[in-house]
């Protein structure tokens, strides 16, 4: 391993990783999260092959969804019998796994850390069974009185909650329109991209033996709606969205050169942090300039290229953010990459589970894997919110050539280039015209309704909904060998004082 003329003591390496799945028979025997953290822990501690959990100083942990504690840094810290001088339990967002690792890196690169653990867990399934099951979970009680995680829903307009829009699952299908548009596909040929796009996460999650779903599918059966396969809000069907129902957890561990090799951790088990960035799009995703593509992904992917020497094609192995098919779509786009990229080293969040925020460190764990079989330059990009946060991380086997950067923010870039945002608008008539739109089924199959992001004569920007007996309309929207994006229609106002469209 080529080593540069760097304080080994301000190297930082990942040295271990470790997985835990829990499948229990009995709702009362499932681990909850902080008892899968310890598991986790403990087997990246045995992949590392050296004894560092009680060194731990600094400590971050991804936010639960699925239980909530009143300190869990603090909980967990008592559990291991550590004192960290750094010990973080981090919002909500799906690219805090990444970000964690990140800013775990620079922390020992600065000499402020020495063993950095970063870890997560879900038990949404068990949770979930058991809470329809009437049965009571033998965990830490819940902590009521702890506040309340802000989500993606919170930085919504109330017309966004109203109409249903407010919620990954029908806020993603807007980029997927708008983008497919933008790109001269057909609705058909976009499908088509995502299922086979999709395809192919599917197969690495059947031979991933961390994987929650273990099966692989062909492009038809995961775009095709069936009973099982149910449209959830137009385009997605159920197996193109992020599988959240899983009791998964992961932990990473990182440290400086120095350390890892005064433990007698062997080289070829070190896996080095090359650098990444981070940036932000408008937490509320009315007031972002347009649905076409992320400044924010675009910039921290640029840099991620920078550092393989320009172009995606350096990376031998790739995790691309994967709650919904339009993230990995753009981002290979950015990255220069074809139709026909391998965008996973762990499964993706609908065939290998969504632990919620933690996914990404279940990739950060493959990718490590990856690396040390063989690949020699590896892009972890993560992604949270509604398009939201953005975060890029550059792993390889050897070292860099010079310290970590510290100034890893790249918003100006992305602000650079944002466009003007229209004025959004609850009060509208006349003619508007297509940004982007959805459709929202209901889980008996059903059309709820639809739901279309207009800009009106004077270009503001609008949401107004297409009644579930519009089928004219609907139809319009639902073409599949014709896009709806750009078409115009009437705006009128319905009796609940709610926007309607109407197709001309």
């Amino acid at each position: 391993m080529a080593v540069t003329t760097q304080n080994e003591d301000r190297i930082p390496v990942i040295v271990g990783v470790g997985e835990y799945s829990d499948h229990p028979k009995e709702l009362t025997a499932g681990l909850e999260p902080l008892a899968l953290i310890t598991e986790a822990l403990k087997r990246a501690e045995q992949d590392a092959g050296a004894k560092l959990l009680h060194e731990i100083d600094s400590l971050d942990i991804v936010n639960f969804l699925s239980w909530r504690y009143q300190d869990p840094a603090k909980q967990l810290s008592e559990q291991l019998g550590i004192a960290p001088k750094h010990a973080h339990y981090g919002p909500v967002g799906g690219e805090s796994p990444i970000r964690f690792i990140h800013e775990a890196a620079k922390r020992i690169a600065r000499g402020e850390a020495v063993v950095a653990a970063i870890c997560g867990a879900e038990a949404q399934s068990t949770a979930t069974k058991a809470e329809r099951a009437g049965v009571t979970l033998p965990w830490t009680p819940f902590a009521h009185d702890a506040p309340e995680p802000l989500r993606g829903a919170n930085y919504q307009k109330p017309i966004a909650t109203t109409l249903g829009v407010a919620k990954p699952v029908t806020v993603y299908p807007f980029y997927e329109a708008a983008a497919a548009a933008h790109w001269g596909q057909t609705p058909r040929q976009a499908q088509q991209e995502s299922g086979e796009l999709w395809s192919r996460y599917s197969k690495v999650a059947a031979d991933n033996p961390e994987a929650w779903l273990k099966r692989a599918y062909t492009p038809e059966a995961i775009t095709t709606p069936t009973p099982e396969n149910r449209l959830i809000a137009w385009p997605y069907t159920k197996l193109m969205v992020a599988n959240p129902m899983v009791n998964q957890a992961a932990a990473i561990l990182v440290t400086s050169l120095a350390k890892a090799r005064a433990a007698g951790i062997p080289e070829d088990r070190m896996v080095h942090i090359q650098g990444g960035a981070a940036a932000e799009e408008p937490r509320d995703y009315l007031d972002r300039d347009q649905y076409v593509e992320s400044h924010a992904q675009n910039a921290v992917l640029k840099v991620a290229m920078a550092l393989a020497g320009g172009h995606g094609s350096a990376f031998d192995a790739i995790e691309l953010y994967s709650c919904f098919p339009v993230v990995p779509k753009m981002a290979r786009r950015t990255l220069g990459l074809g139709a026909d990229v391998q965008p996973t080293v762990a499964g993706g969040l609908t065939f290998f589970g969504a632990p919620l925020n933690d996914y990404m460190a279940h990739a950060a764990c493959a990718m490590v894997r990856r690396l040390r079989a063989g690949a020699r330059l590896g892009l972890l990009y993560s992604q949270g919110g509604f398009v939201t946060k953005h975060h890029a991380l550059v792993l390889s086997r050897e070292a860099a050539a010079h310290p970590l950067a510290q100034d890893t923010n790249v918003q100006a870039e992305a602000d650079r280039d944002r466009k003007p945002v229209p004025a959004f608008v609850t009060n509208a008539s006349g003619n508007g015209t297509v940004e982007s739109f959805t459709v929202i089924y209901g889980r008996d199959g059903q059309i709820e309704h639809g739901v279309v992001i207009l800009r009106t004569a004077d270009n503001a920007r609008a949401l107004a909904r297409v009644p579930a007996d519009d089928t004219a309309t609907l139809a319009h929207l639902m073409d599949q060998d014709r896009t709806p994006v750009g078409s115009t229609g009437a705006i009128s106002t319905a009796g609940d004082g709610v926007l309607e469209w109407r197709v001309a």
